[in-house]
């Protein structure tokens, strides 16, 4: 027997934001959520790089070895995002939350940095499987407010971590063993913060067809008031008989992700399902000890309900639904570099990433130049990336380069291959035995009270030329 994924991702900007600055990416080996933060578009550019960043990943073959693969990944976005505020101090506090799930069969290797969520529904009982990295949360694992205060703290808006390229990245990464009728559920907090967990597991029990129960989970969010973009992935883990053909696999890319270079989000079926009635059981959290499931779970309480009036609100905000993807595809077409094509400079326009089988970049203009007729300490720079403002100043720099070519040999000597460059952020020490969601190497006396509330969501620390370890403290929108 196989196991396989069915699933559905789907993704809303909500009732009060102009934009979305979610993104999100569902197939049969990766499943990925990413809420961006910056205001502007930077929300949706950070949001759309980290998932570009781990759709490479669906690309390749891993064998066993899931946590390298997906941390990575992780890494690897954290670098992107360092490099494109190093280039653009325009864009410097933008960011993203992540949580992923890389598969290989019945193994999954968890990634999760942020207050996004993952949830398992296992035997009828729903766990957070996920610990969120958050000022109020480390509050409430030290005893000093209960859950019932964290809604309602005024600096519950604090990411204690987040993707941002400022530091080293810290990820909470664990290897999971998954069970014929498992269910996963994958959300930003713009779901997790307004719809409750009891009602999160009425939905998901309710609803046999994880499309249906993805509609349904954002349609109950926008009825609880949608104070922010409202992005979820549902899978099912199911079981195919060997002499029988594997679910049609697809991939699902939503949100800023999607709007920025595929068109408009992937539609996922018919109108919103009605509302459910169904009993309200105890949502629990879980910690894993083995390979075999082992249940550690504590009752969670629910979050208060919020029922506001919105409806003279929905024609502005039905205006406003494509803003997001259009101000991040936009900005993406915006940026120019120079950067070879095997062993020819180039100008690129776009971003240096790449979202499942879709370059977000392109070539504009070239040379006829080999990189390999440069000096090498040019070379390294040319293969590196070398940002430009313009298409014509790029093709400008790119003389200065051909005037190098013929006058650096004599200084440089003999110009041969560059050497890959290093990574910026440095290697991480991952614990692959990791199998508690708790923090890790947390400033839990994080200042609280930097910067004022406003709706988007700001980075509170500053940004190098290079990145250095350091506590993430990040004020998001308070939703």
């Amino acid at each position: 027997m196989t196991i396989a994924l069915r699933y559905a991702a789907r993704s809303d900007v909500g009732l009060l934001r102009e934009g979305n600055e979610d993104s999100a990416y569902a197939s049969s080996r990766l499943l990925a959520v990413a809420d961006g933060m910056g205001g502007h578009a930077h929300g949706e550019v950070a949001s759309s790089v980290a998932i570009a960043a781990l759709s490479s990943l669906d690309e390749d073959e891993h064998g066993g070895d899931l946590l390298s693969a997906i941390g990575a990944a992780v890494r690897n976005a954290n670098r992107q995002l360092h490099d494109m505020v190093a280039r653009d101090p325009s864009l410097k506090g933008m960011g993203t939350t992540l949580t992923a799930m890389l598969w290989n069969g019945p193994e999954m290797a968890l990634v999760h940095v942020g207050d996004s969520r993952a949830y398992l529904l296992r035997n009828g009982e729903l766990y957070q499987i996920t610990h969120d990295h958050t000022l109020v949360q480390s509050l409430v694992d030290d005893g000093r407010i209960t859950q019932e205060e964290a809604a309602t703290h005024p600096q519950r808006s604090i990411l204690l971590r987040a993707l941002d390229g400022s530091g080293e990245v810290d990820p909470d990464l664990t290897l999971r063993v998954a069970q014929v009728n498992d269910r996963y559920l994958l959300c930003s907090d713009g779901l997790s913060t307004v719809v409750s967990a009891e009602t999160l597991h009425a939905t998901l029990t309710t609803y046999d067809d994880p499309e249906m129960a993805v509609r349904q989970l954002i349609d109950l969010a926008n009825r609880g008031g949608g104070p922010d973009n409202i992005t979820c992935i549902v899978a099912d883990v199911i079981e195919v008989d060997d002499a029988q053909p594997l679910p049609p696999s697809s991939v699902a890319v939503v949100g800023a992700a999607g709007a920025a270079r595929l068109g408009p989000p992937m539609e996922l079926g018919g109108g919103r399902a009605s509302t459910i009635t169904a009993p309200q059981p105890i949502v629990m959290d879980i910690e894993e000890e083995s390979d075999e499931a082992s249940f550690h779970a504590a009752p969670r309480r629910a979050r208060r309900r919020v029922w506001p009036i919105v409806v003279t609100t929905l024609v502005i905000v039905a205006a406003g639904l494509g803003v997001g993807g259009w101000y991040a595809s936009r900005w993406i077409n915006e940026q120019f570099y120079i950067g070879a094509d095997k062993d020819e400079i180039v100008v690129y326009q776009g971003i240096d990433a790449q979202l499942g089988p879709v370059q977000l970049f392109e070539v504009k203009h070239r040379s006829n130049l080999a990189v390999s007729a440069l000096p090498q300490a040019q070379q390294r720079l040319v293969r590196d990336g070398i940002t430009v403002p313009t298409l014509a100043q790029g093709v400008a720099e790119i003389g200065k380069l051909r005037a190098a070519s013929t006058t650096g040999r004599g200084t440089d000597g003999q110009a041969g291959e560059a050497e890959p460059s290093g990574d910026p952020t440095g290697d991480q020490n991952i614990d692959k035995n990791a199998d508690q969601n708790v923090d890790k190497n947390t400033d839990k006396n994080a200042d609280a009270g930097a910067g004022d509330k406003g709706t988007d969501k700001q980075t509170a620390n500053g940004q190098g030329n290079e990145p250095k370890p350091s506590s993430t403290a990040t004020r998001r929108s308070s939703g």
